[in-house]
């Protein structure tokens, strides 16, 4: 049954306190985190007043005027943060080209200055129309996921991702680069690729507008915001909503539960020993490491709630039309992925509409034009036209996955092979949501449309990863992003299927034990170790899903010849299917014997530098050029290549653009367009060599055989004013000194001024 609503009744002192305890819980499990992991006091306040007042608060408000449903003050102050962030990032992009970026104060000033002048508006202060009040559980239950949120972050991001050097130079390869991005929208508008001057940004680069606004307001670094506080915020209002949407899905608290488990715990059903890349490394949808797939998945939510209302009728004002056209311009430059699998899944509605009903449904079909302007509009516009990589190439990432499983090449690899490749794929999906399933016994239900849409988003996904190529398996953000809504679906059918089958909770926990119990004794019977070890024949990947296979059509015989009905035993094997998934993924981690690791594998797996590999001063040498150069200042360096990995040259290397927070003449290309979309199938795209010969050769003269006239070029050619130098890498007797002033030095790394002229300085020292 659906869970009763009612208005919230009167209580006393000691009650309003108590339900305000979960909140306190997980605001002080963050400050302790925080405080651990090199966060002060002064940072955490400000930063947490300008979410509260500068983003939600104002966000709040509109949510009140604009979304008419009833809401938990929860849930409004989440949809209140969300529609704040995307009203934020709108604002702060004329506010930063007019070279005013404080103007992005005018969203929540003129937002409090209205609501206090409109008199029809200043009710809203007070509260939404039809305030619900959420059970004291359900409030311990967000609170305590958004506490594993906390906890996982500190054990997984904080504990390896610093915030001094040299620590923070074995942070995880994309993080300068994320906060190079970050630098680059604190101080230019149009955006740039910081890290080579002149390229244009194609990229989703919303969540960077959104953290440049928020150090522009705060004062707080921007490498304390990437690296510890943006977030945390947007995972707390993440779960609050996709909670409400799985409560709209499954009609209760209880499936909804359900579906933030499987959320946020998702990993793939593997049953081999060691590690397994590639489609077998499922990612869940909250990240640190990509802040845009957190951004988006938290700006998407709002869209697929209001397009649940709009199919179920719930819309009670014509201004959430308003609202669902904010959030869809919001997702456009937040994250890419998630606009194409709209689109598909809102034309797979319209379809679906049509034929059941003999009549098209107006409502969607707008929603669908909406979706598809935004989608046209993302892609010639916003982006450009280009590919960024992407090539149709189908089932590449099923060939890198199983050349990761075989240790072999991707290039190595039959279509036949990668066909069977494709088939453990789904298999895992199957295994994992195999609750959708049991809306089959309900076809009403299963074409209800907001199902329909989650089912179409999944497909296209599905159809999308497997039909495209990326040189780092980008298309995988296809198949990453439904997986929230997959699993309300997911969670939804399973409960539809053993109510029908009136099971009792002890028959589910025998059930869900069996599937368990089933994957680690497959697991210990095979032990099929990945990579395979040289010999090893690869139908030894299939064998393990065969036994499993196995198992259920043995729970099927079993249960029919202990005179079970059909009924029952289709509700009782998918009990045993769906823990074979998450739940003993997850149980077979704390089971002795289940990760043990192949017998060889490299160094560092990680792929990050070592200690002795990291220069000494160049934190300090970045941070001295930023705070004594103008921010349209543009710099040189003599490092391309990630330091550890020159030869051949891993051109991810962004930590001078990041440092500075000022663009380089040429530092790392390998994210640029330009170097993207000259990628061919086989290449390492971080390896391909700089396209334009001319500047790094002049780059690269000034550093290897520094004259009179190489200075002149880089300072009057091209522009540059300043030298950011990694003195390892100089060439030797090069005397960079006599043509260049020394500003700075500490340790390995110095920066110099050109002279005007390109003429000779004085030695420093001399």
């Amino acid at each position: 049954m659906p869970d009763a609503e009612g208005p919230p009744p009167r209580e006393g002192l000691a009650g309003r306190l108590l339900r305000w305890l979960p909140a306190v819980a997980v605001l002080g499990c963050a400050a302790i985190v925080l405080s651990r992991y090199g966060v002060s006091v002064r940072d955490m306040a400000k930063f947490g007043a300008y979410i509260a007042f500068g983003i939600t608060l104002p966000g709040l408000l509109w949510v009140r005027v604009m979304y008419r449903n009833p809401l938990t003050l929860t849930e409004a102050v989440a949809l209140g943060a969300t529609l704040g962030y995307a009203m934020e990032v709108l604002t702060y992009i004329p506010a930063r080209a007019l070279g005013a970026p404080l103007l992005v104060l005018a969203w929540p000033l003129g937002t409090y200055a209205l609501f206090i002048a409109v008199p029809r508006l200043r009710a809203r202060w007070k509260g939404g129309p039809a305030a619900r009040r959420a059970p004291l559980w359900w409030s311990w239950c967000l609170a305590l996921t958004v506490i594993y949120l906390i906890v996982w972050t500190a054990v997984n991001f904080f504990r390896t991702q610093a915030l001094t050097w040299p620590a923070i130079g074995a942070s995880f390869v994309d993080m300068p680069f994320h906060l190079a991005l970050v630098g680059e929208l604190k101080h230019h508008m149009p955006p740039m690729v910081p890290t080579v001057a002149g390229e244009p940004l194609v990229y989703h680069w919303f969540v960077y507008a959104h953290m440049a606004a928020t150090s522009w307001v705060t004062e707080v670094e921007p490498l304390v915001l990437l690296f510890r506080l943006a977030v945390l915020p947007m995972l707390a209002a993440l779960v609050v909503l996709l909670a409400l949407i799985g409560r709209r899905v499954t009609g209760s608290r209880a499936g909804a539960l359900g579906a933030i488990a499987a959320t946020v715990l998702v990993t793939a059903p593997t049953l081999y020993l060691g590690t397994t890349p590639g489609v077998f490394t499922w990612k869940t949808v909250q990240s640190w490491s990509s802040p845009t797939q957190t951004f988006g998945a938290l700006l998407f939510a709002p869209i697929v709630l209001l397009l649940i209302d709009l199919f179920e009728n719930r819309q009670r004002s014509r201004y959430s039309w308003v609202l669902l056209g904010i959030m869809m311009v919001a997702v456009m430059g937040a994250k890419a992925t998630y606009l194409p699998l709209l689109t598909a899944g809102l034309a797979v509605v319209v379809v679906v509409e049509a034929v059941k009903w003999f009549w098209i449904p107006k409502q969607a079909l707008v929603a669908l034009g909406m979706s598809g302007a935004c989608l046209l509009f993302a892609q010639y516009v916003f982006f450009g036209g280009v590919r960024q990589g992407i090539t149709a190439e189908p089932l590449s990432i099923m060939k890198v996955s199983l050349a990761n499983l075989t240790g072999g090449s991707a290039e190595q690899v039959s279509a036949t092979a990668a066909l069977g490749v494709t088939l453990l794929c789904v298999l895992c999906a199957a295994i994992t949501w195999c609750g959708v399933l049991g809306l089959l016994h309900r076809p009403r239900l299963l074409a209800r449309p907001a199902i329909v849409l989650v089912l179409g988003m999944s497909v296209a996904g599905l159809g999308v990863a497997l039909l495209l190529g990326h040189p780092h398996l980008s298309q995988g953000y296809f198949l990453q992003a439904p997986y929230p809504y997959v699993a309300m679906v997911a969670v939804y059918g399973l409960a539809v299927v053993v109510r029908r089958a009136r099971l009792r909770l002890w028959e589910v926990a025998v059930a869900a034990v069996t599937g368990m119990a089933a994957v680690y004794a497959i697991r210990m019977a095979f032990a099929v170790r990945v990579p395979l070890e040289p010999g090893h024949d690869q139908l030894e990947l299939y064998l393990p899903y065969l036994a499993l296979l196995g198992v259920a059509l043995g729970a099927v015989v079993a249960l029919r010849a202990a005179r079970q009905g059909r009924l029952r035993t289709v509700a009782l094997v998918m009990c045993v299917v769906t823990a074979a998934g998450t739940p003993a993924a997850w149980a077979t981690r704390v089971l002795p014997g289940t990760y043990r690791s192949p017998m060889s594998g490299p160094p560092n797996p990680n792929g990050t530098p070592t200690e002795e590999m990291i220069p000494k001063g160049a934190f300090a040498a970045g941070r001295w050029l930023r705070a004594n150069s103008d921010p349209g200042d543009l710099v040189a360096t003599n490092t391309h290549c990630r330091w550890g990995y020159e030869n051949p040259c891993d051109s991810r290397v962004f930590w001078t653009a990041a440092l500075t927070e000022r663009r380089v003449l040429v530092e790392g290309w390998a994210y640029t367009a330009t170097n993207m979309d000259s990628w061919s199938s086989g290449e390492v795209v971080e390896n391909r060599p700089f396209w334009d010969r001319d500047r790094i050769q002049a780059n690269d003269a000034v550093f290897q055989a520094p004259s009179m006239e190489s200075v002149r070029l880089l300072r009057e050619g091209y522009g540059v004013r300043w030298l950011l130098v990694d003195h390892r890498r100089l060439a030797p007797r090069a005397n960079l000194w006599a043509h260049a002033k020394q500003r700075f030095r500490s340790g390995d790394y110095g920066v110099y001024e050109l002279a005007g002229d390109g003429g000779p300085v004085t030695r420093p020292g001399g």
